[in-house]
């Protein structure tokens, strides 16, 4: 049976996440021409910043858990100092035991460890095991509502994630209505 995290039967959200991957993969290509898109017009980032809360509000991200079986986390100093005080072990210690290094387009980063099929060190079936420490990325995922500078500026990464999370879908589909992008 297909996974769904909608809160309420609300028919214009699409929740099921093999839907969400066949979707957003299917629009892949006209996600990529919206995000050029959105980035030659001129439109009210509060009134989108408005209609994504409006959408995670009525998407549970704890009944799901996609984004951490699917995607690495990279970390800051600052996560690690947390991540290793609310583990009771040292920096070193959690460095070793719970992060692995990531080659990415020539740059090395640091991940929270990642298996396959499994996901993040720290799910736990569809929760975070350390979710009032977890890292600042997983805290602002999936960066639409909480991030740096405008959703515009954020879009690359949008157009991925719509396969994956059923938030970002629901995001894009929305701001394509609202700034009437012809499909």
């Amino acid at each position: 049976m297909a996974q769904s995290v909608l809160l309420s039967q609300t028919p214009d959200l699409i929740t099921d996440l093999v839907q969400i991957r066949q979707l957003g993969e299917k629009k892949l290509d006209e996600n990529r021409k919206f995000r050029v898109y959105m980035k030659t017009r001129d439109y009210s980032d509060r009134i989108l910043r408005r209609t994504a809360e409006g959408i995670e509000d009525r998407i549970d991200c704890t009944e799901c858990g996609n984004c951490c079986k699917t995607s690495t986390t990279e970390i800051s100093e600052r996560d690690i100092e947390k991540l290793a005080r609310h583990l009771h072990t040292s920096p070193g210690q959690f460095l070793a035991e719970y992060t692995m290094l990531e080659e990415d387009k020539g740059r090395t980063t640091r991940v929270l460890k990642f298996t396959e099929g499994a996901g993040c060190v720290f799910l736990d079936g569809k929760l975070c095991s350390v979710y009032d420490a977890r890292p600042g990325n997983c805290q602002r995922y999936p960066h639409v509502v909480r991030g740096n500078g405008s959703i515009a500026s954020r879009m690359w990464d949008f157009v991925d994630r719509a396969s994956v999370c059923p938030i970002v879908y629901n995001c894009l589909e929305a701001f394509k209505h609202e700034l009437r992008f012809r499909r």
